[in-house]
């Protein structure tokens, strides 16, 4: 399994996680291959310590690298962390074209060297046009192996109802985020179910406040990434290495009965109207490592505004991005 780059909070939180089993299964052994740029190996050789010195009985080995005909060789599963992050007086478009570049590398080193079946999820932001820059410059790689991470954009929302209700976070299921994972997701509480004191009742009905569900909720869903960056002068790191677990690990060993979650994947064909050649974050059911998206949910005229405005902007980003993969 592949991870990269490595000397991030994020990956350095998400270590820990992957190499005791919590994602891949308590009894399936584990070789970890750490790439990163040149300059930063000195610090991969600390990483590599720590883990040895973690005695996990799953790791058998781990090889750090900077070079990708050794991070991708023969990869069973891809977890693309990084980036290049958004500089002060960047525009959109400079930091756009910055990560085509290393999403196309990224991309072409899977198609060469990884097996064809690897499940690839990527973080680094823009995480849905990134991930479609990479998919598409491994094209024999089939589109529904990549995704990218709105799983904590889901855990978020499914938290804020949790705590608006008081319940634990578990006893709320099937919320939904829509979209780029960005200020213009759309977290949807419209089809979510909360088990309110052993009585399940929909999310809307166990809230009882509509003008905060389509109000402040969403506000600040949306917008929790920058308020943990004021906060901790650092963006999220446990949460965003919790749900890339909770990510691969429902691609591994599915969802549960009657439960979604949700997940940026590659739209085609889709039954709610959104454009075709995106990566979208849908609510899916998955089983035996295959995603399904969940087909007739209801849509309502406030949800749909919601769905298409963050549509708009994927679809810009796409246009933006595909000017420069070919350059």
């Amino acid at each position: 399994m592949l991870l990269t780059p490595l000397t991030g909070q994020i990956a350095y939180s998400l270590l820990y996680s992957i190499a005791k089993g919590d994602v891949f299964g308590k009894d399936q052994p584990i070789i970890l291959v750490l790439l990163d740029i040149t300059p930063m190996l000195p610090v991969l050789d600390g990483v590599v310590m720590e883990l040895q010195d973690c005695a996990l009985p799953l790791l058998r080995e781990v090889i750090p690298t900077d070079k990708v005909e050794v991070g991708f060789k023969d990869l069973d599963a891809a977890i693309l962390v990084g980036s290049m992050p958004r500089k002060e007086g960047m525009e959109r478009k400079d930091l756009l074209k910055a990560n085509v570049a290393i999403f196309k590398t990224q991309g072409e080193a899977l198609e060469k060297y990884a097996k064809k079946t690897v499940k690839v999820l990527v973080v680094g932001n823009p995480a849905n046009t990134n991930c479609l820059i990479a998919s598409k410059s491994a094209p024999s790689i089939p589109k529904e192996n990549f995704s990218c991470l709105t799983r904590l954009d889901h855990n978020r929302a499914r938290s804020q109802v949790a705590i608006r209700v008081g319940v634990p976070s578990d006893s709320v299921k099937n919320v939904i985020i829509w979209g780029n994972h960005s200020s213009t997701q759309y977290p949807d509480v419209h089809h979510a179910i909360v088990n309110h004191h052993g009585k399940e009742m929909s999310g809307f009905d166990a809230v009882n406040d509509e003008s905060w569900l389509k109000g402040d909720f969403i506000t600040t869903v949306q917008q929790r990434g920058a308020a943990v960056i004021k906060a901790r002068k650092l963006s999220s790191a446990m949460s965003a290495a919790k749900a890339i677990c909770d990510h691969m690990r429902d691609i591994w060993f599915g969802t549960p009965d009657g439960e979604w979650v949700s997940m940026g994947i590659y739209s085609t064909g889709n039954s709610y109207g959104v454009p075709d050649d995106l990566m979208y974050s849908f609510p899916v059911m998955i089983k035996n490592k295959t995603w399904k998206v969940v087909d007739g949910l209801s849509i309502n005229d406030f949800s749909r505004g919601k769905m298409d405005g963050t549509a708009a902007e994927l679809v810009e980003e796409r246009d933006t991005a595909l000017t420069f993969l070919g350059a």
